[in-house]
């Protein structure tokens, strides 16, 4: 399995890389597509991209549709995780609690994060997600729960 967070280092480093790598990384993941994340940082403990308001996205309120934002929240978790879990661990998606706090009225910056203190044990790991408008307010908050477990041995 390639190393997602090497990956996004390698490319990073090169001239549109980063638009490369958004793309490869909406390919991996069906639903990821059609949210078209531009990924703009990924390191341990923390993820951000961006989704444009666009008409595929949008509701009947011409707002980024609620499922699209946790799209894109979830997009920036799966990239954390893969920049922070330790080798020997695996991790996957346990849930998801998310409060609508404004309108999508722009494109959004989604952001994730973790404390390295949430990755000691194996277990239920929490991360803070967030959607910012351009103008800087916070229109979805929440946590998305990863359960990480040690790797089996080969």
């Amino acid at each position: 399995m390639p190393d997602t967070y090497a990956l996004y280092r390698r490319a990073a480093a090169r001239p549109f890389g980063t638009r490369a790598f958004s793309l490869l990384f909406a390919l991996k993941a069906p639903y990821f597509r059609t949210v078209r994340p531009q990924v703009r940082e990924v390191r341990p403990h923390r993820a951000e991209l961006t989704i444009r308001k666009r008409w595929a996205v949008q509701n009947h309120l011409g707002t980024v549709h609620a499922i699209a934002v946790c799209n894109g929240l979830e997009a920036a978790m799966g990239l954390l995780a893969e920049a922070t879990t330790p080798p020997n661990r695996r991790w996957i998606p346990k849930g998801m609690t998310v409060s609508y706090l404004a309108k999508s009225t722009t494109d959004l910056l989604c952001i994730a994060e973790t404390d390295p203190a949430d990755w000691e044990d194996v277990g239920d790991v929490p991360v803070r997600v967030r959607a910012v408008r351009t103008d800087g307010t916070v229109v979805v908050d929440g946590i998305i729960t990863i359960y990480v477990s040690e790797r089996p041995a080969r």
